[in-house]
């Protein structure tokens, strides 16, 4: 992920927008909400003010409100969180039932719902992957997973201990998940890093332009890794920041190197799973299954849960007690995510992700052709995509340039997250699954107006 710096709170005079799905009246950032922003900079650390200066109100299916009257459209997700859409009435019925029930929390002591999410999850998850561990967190189940697989390496061999990740990968922001990530800059302040974690390029045909699995058994060769040192490899099903695939045939490829050399094979499908791709679960592309399964964002379209799920021997490693977290199942986050999960499946999201996914690429395909010196490549499926931005005359990374595109875009009532990816060079895209067609269209309308305005 990116690297942001704050946010300029100047007050610009922008064209005023009236849309079905756009409404900018006033100044951006709003002159009203200047004094919120500065309070939330005097008692927040200078980490959280790299976001565009949107104070959000409220937010509803696929757009975001402030209180000012403004109105956008959002490309955002929050952070591709808002699978089924912002504050499904749905969800919000389940929560506040759950709280009028009289359970908010019960740490690992049984609850009946938390019986029935692992048991839903089991049910959509593939054959073969059916035990549930509830978290909290996309890097709370990426440190799960990375705990199990050492775990269940030493039960080989002592040695067999090396967890691979990618390049410019990004599984979380705590300690183990950092130094699973590929992004150097984001690893200096862990100073001694495990030497027992690294990083192979990802076949992505632009950052890592080669694609052959024969690249992943030389990167592992040049880094003095013999396969029987391995435990784990894990993988973003597609790299966030980039929205970025690996050809099908690599990761087929990479299963069976798996399961040759006793490697556990690890989907980090945080951003990508429940539908965001076009298919259930993003791995479904490559036409493999894996061993574990990191899930999250997308899992309540709003609340904070996530989950690893794997096979049973893998699961069961540790003994009551052992591998526990305290908010596991929350009552209330469990009952937004079984609603979650029922609005998927009754809505039929994952069909409209792809549906919606097969105008939203070509598209932007489009709109990247257009401006072939600054677009070094769109990358995504279904409802994700990103433009890497370039400098003219290579594939340098122009941050500065993306930054603009979404300030701009921002400024005509399309709501995207600061740049993302390789340098913080992506503009990212990742609506709702509830986005019908008319407002993709009209999102890419104003992208490409947004950014024929930062190039000229």
């Amino acid at each position: 992920m990116g690297t942001q710096i704050a946010v300029d709170l100047t007050p610009r005079r922008v064209p005023r927008v009236r849309t079905e799905y756009r409404r900018i009246v006033t100044d951006i950032p709003v002159p009203q909400s200047i004094p919120i922003l500065e309070r939330l900079r005097q008692f927040e650390p200078r980490s959280m003010s790299g976001q565009p200066a949107v104070v959000w109100d409220r937010a509803e299916g696929f757009q975001v409100y402030d209180r000012w009257g403004n109105m956008w459209l959002d490309w955002s997700s929050g952070v591709v969180v808002a699978n089924a859409g912002h504050g499904h009435p749905a969800i919000r019925k389940a929560m506040i039932e759950r709280i009028e029930h009289g359970l908010t929390h019960n740490y690992c002591f049984p609850s009946e719902i938390r019986g029935e999410l692992a048991a839903k999850l089991a049910q959509v998850a593939p054959e073969g992957l059916k035990k549930v561990f509830l978290l909290t967190t996309g890097s709370e189940a990426c440190e799960c997973a990375i705990k199990l697989a050492r775990t269940q390496g030493k039960t080989i061999d002592a040695k067999k201990i090396v967890i691979v990740t990618y390049q410019n990968a990004f599984h979380g922001r705590t300690l183990g998940s950092q130094m699973a990530g590929g992004i150097p800059a984001l690893k200096d302040w862990i100073v001694n890093l495990d030497p027992a974690m690294v990083q192979v390029p990802f076949p992505d045909g632009f950052r890592g332009p080669d694609t052959s699995f024969e690249g992943f058994l030389k990167a592992l060769d040049r880094a003095g890794v013999k396969p029987a040192q391995v435990a784990g490899v894990m993988s973003e099903t597609y790299q966030g920041g980039n929205a970025s695939f690996a050809p099908p045939e690599y990761i087929q490829k990479l299963r069976a190197w798996c399961d040759k050399n006793r490697v556990l094979l690890i989907f980090d499908e945080i951003q990508a799973g429940f539908g965001r791709t076009g298919t259930y679960w993003g791995f479904e592309h490559y036409g493999v299954v894996p061993d574990l399964i990191c899930c999250g964002k997308g899992i309540t379209s709003g609340m904070p849960l996530s989950a690893v799920i794997g096979r049973n021997e893998i699961m069961d490693l540790y003994p009551p007690g052992s591998m526990t977290s305290t908010h596991t199942g929350n009552p209330v986050c469990a009952a937004a995510s079984l609603a979650n999960l029922k609005v998927i499946e009754e809505e039929n999201l994952v069909e409209n992700s792809r549906r919606m996914g097969e105008i939203m690429q070509p598209l932007l395909g489009e709109v990247g052709s257009r401006f072939p010196k600054h677009v070094g490549v769109v990358h995504g499926k279904g409802l994700v995509a990103a433009l890497h931005m370039v400098k003219p005359g290579g594939i340098e990374p122009d941050s500065g340039l993306a930054a603009d595109i979404v300030r701009r875009c921002v400024e005509k009532g399309l709501l995207m997250f600061a740049p993302v990816g390789y340098a913080g060079a992506s503009v990212k895209i990742a609506p709702p699954l509830v986005t019908p067609e008319d407002t993709i269209r009209e999102g890419v309308a104003v992208l490409e107006e947004a950014m024929r305005e930062a190039i000229q």
